[in-house]
């Protein structure tokens, strides 16, 4: 399938500051990344402190404004590149901030963070290595990275490469969809199996400590069910969350 052809942008930042590329994700799988940050933080106050949260790619702000009511009591601060999608992202935080994982860095210092979010941020990296560079950086010893990203080998991706149908995820061009289902063009860069993403996470410095399935919001309506129950075998679901420490 083909979609209609579109003005072609001029570079990668180009296509990202366009208000038609999405910058949300489906809210079951911020809400089952929320929980498992929750769980990992713990409640604030009492024999607890305060834990600082950064939402790195935060996009419109819709993963932070799922996380927020379990993240009651601890700070929850958006950072995006992305000037279109930080002016979004003020209608569910408090003063997102402007940073990128390459050149100069993020605007935070060393150690500062107790849980980095990375919602379906990975996949669109020219250079991911730098990116966990940088957050292992900003992230105080022990502390939390729940990144989230589409899995390659999801169970309908295997159906379609035996057809020899471009996966799901997968995009070939950043001006219109080839090959594969879908319509909207995203600017996926890189996929990620289950074992590959453990294996580069661990080579980055963290130790991971969970990975589970979440669905995808766009799967036709008939297969969600099937699409649900395979987040059983996160090698097989959709969506991949992985929750690390840092080393």
């Amino acid at each position: 399938m083909t979609t209609t052809a579109q003005q072609p942008p001029k570079d990668l930042r180009d296509f990202y500051e366009n208000p038609d590329v999405p910058v949300a994700s489906g809210a079951p799988r911020s809400l089952r990344q929320a929980r498992m940050l929750a769980a990992a933080l713990g409640p604030p106050g009492g024999t607890g402190t305060t834990r600082t949260v950064l939402d790195i790619g935060c996009g419109d702000g819709t993963a932070a404004a799922t996380a927020a009511p379990l993240l009651t009591g601890h700070r929850v601060i958006g950072v995006d590149w992305s000037q279109d999608a930080l002016k979004r992202a003020r209608a569910h935080l408090t003063n997102p901030v402007r940073g990128e994982l390459t050149g100069p860095g993020l605007p935070f210092a060393a150690d500062c963070a107790d849980a980095v979010l990375f919602s379906e941020v990975i996949e669109h990296l020219v250079d991911p290595d730098a990116a966990l560079d940088e957050i292992r950086r900003i992230l105080r010893p022990g502390g939390h990275l729940m990144l989230s990203t589409p899995n390659l080998a999801a169970w309908y991706n295997r159906a379609l490469l035996l057809a020899g149908v471009q996966p799901v995820f997968s995009e070939v061009s950043l001006r219109a969809v080839h090959g594969r289902p879908g319509t909207e063009v995203v600017g996926h860069l890189r996929l990620y199996t289950a074992r590959a993403l453990r294996e580069f996470v661990t080579a980055a410095g963290f130790e991971v400590v969970r990975l589970e399935g979440a669905p995808f919001h766009g799967v036709p309506r008939p297969l969600r069910p099937l699409d649900r129950l395979a987040c059983a075998r996160p090698a097989l679901a959709s969506i991949l969350l992985l929750h690390a420490r840092k080393t």
